[in-house]
């Protein structure tokens, strides 16, 4: 393997652990969801809503921080996904805007608009945001429908250095004017999407058992755990038995040619061996910690084996879709289109240098688990 390959392996792995750990954090909007289930009273129901809102701005955060590295290493797939499909991710970004309006209009005194308004903004972000980040990281397998012009890459400046159209040439483009929500179309989009909705309602409610000193809350999130838990259960199945099952993007890594393989991201799997293994560490997790919640009455630590499943489970998945010379970008429009970590990624220089940066993740890290600790405490009625 060349510096370049590596480099590319390894922050597609950075960028795989970024996109895990913001599906964890999102059990600040699955929790959203369950307040007024979860909530009989204002007493539950603003302890919830103080419980989640302590820990919001870490999950935008996130989000943020998983951007900015897919846009440093791979540059051709930020622009491509961010840029011709802008409005998906637009309607994300816009839910998590309507988020913060939520949380900062809540509680206001003289506020016209009623709790209830407010309260919809925090829901309709709790249920839109999972469901979007579900259906994009399901367009890493069932493809999107954009073109890549990779000639313009390297298309030079006019003779005489003048601007002109030759120097800013259009290389990716959306192939028909949905931009991004033509994905939406796709049932098994749609399947990994719930799935992330109805695990962040898990996480949230395993959190919030965690978080409030409230037997009441702790009660009714015992049972509500059940329900989720089985719905999740048949959507993740479902969507992973597909998974296996399907054809998948592979690349000729000689040539760069892509074509379809049978069963291609169960080979990644028995070829990657290692990652099968995280893959049943990381659900035995997630089942272990719903299960021994359900069976307890005084376990509330739900929150942190399931919550280490989780990333270790989307860790692989996300793995699954760019190693082992496979297209993590499919186009359904042109088969050749389609970006791989080798063709989308940045230079050299860029890759080697972000490496030394990336050194400071640790301590990134840290900071994170501090600011955790900080914001930590049972909530109270009081």
């Amino acid at each position: 393997m060349t510096q370049t390959s590596f480099l590319q392996h390894y922050w597609w792995m950075l960028v795989s652990l970024l996109g895990a750990l913001l599906v964890f954090m999102m059990f600040v909007q699955g929790g959203n969801t369950l307040i007024n289930s979860l909530g009989t009273n204002d007493d539950e129901r603003r302890a919830l809503l103080a419980s989640t809102g302590r820990k919001s701005e870490l999950t935008f955060t996130t989000l943020v921080t998983f951007g900015g590295a897919a846009f440093a290493a791979f540059p051709l797939f930020y622009s491509t996904s961010f840029g011709s499909a802008y409005w998906l991710w637009m309607l994300l970004l816009l839910t998590f805007v309507v988020q913060a309006v939520g949380y900062e209009f809540q509680n206001k005194r003289g506020n016209l608009l009623g709790d209830r308004v407010f309260m919809g903004c925090l829901q309709l972000n709790g249920l839109l945001g999972p469901l979007l980040i579900g259906g994009a990281v399901a367009t890493f397998f069932e493809g999107s429908n954009f073109i890549v012009r990779f000639d313009n890459l390297t298309q030079a400046p006019l003779a005489d250095g003048a601007l002109g159209a030759a120097a800013n040439p259009v290389v990716s483009s959306w192939a028909n004017a949905s931009h991004g929500l033509d994905a939406l179309t796709c049932p098994w989009v749609l399947v990994l999407g719930f799935a992330v909705v109805f695990l962040t309602r898990i996480l949230g409610i395993l959190y919030f058992m965690n978080n409030i000193d409230n037997e009441n809350i702790r009660s009714r999130g015992s049972v509500r755990l059940v329900g989720q838990t089985v719905t999740f259960l048949i959507l993740f199945v479902a969507y992973l038995v597909h998974l296996m099952l399907k054809d998948g993007y592979a690349v000729d890594p000689a040539t760069g040619i892509v074509a379809l393989e049978p069963m291609k991201y169960l080979h990644n799997l028995v070829a990657m061996w290692p990652l099968a293994v995280v893959l049943v560490v990381g659900v035995a997790l997630v089942l272990y910690g719903i299960v021994r919640t359900v069976r307890s009455k005084t376990y509330v630590g739900g929150i942190w084996p399931v919550g280490i499943g989780t990333v270790l489970t989307v860790l692989v998945v996300l793995l699954l879709a760019g190693w082992n010379d496979t297209a993590f970008y499919p186009s359904t429009a042109d088969l050749q289109s389609s970006l791989t970590i080798a063709n989308a990624s940045s230079s050299l220089f860029t890759l080697r240098t972000m490496a030394w940066v990336s050194l400071l993740i640790p301590f990134v890290l840290a900071y994170i688990a501090y600011a955790w600790r900080a914001l930590e405490g049972k909530q109270t009625k009081e």
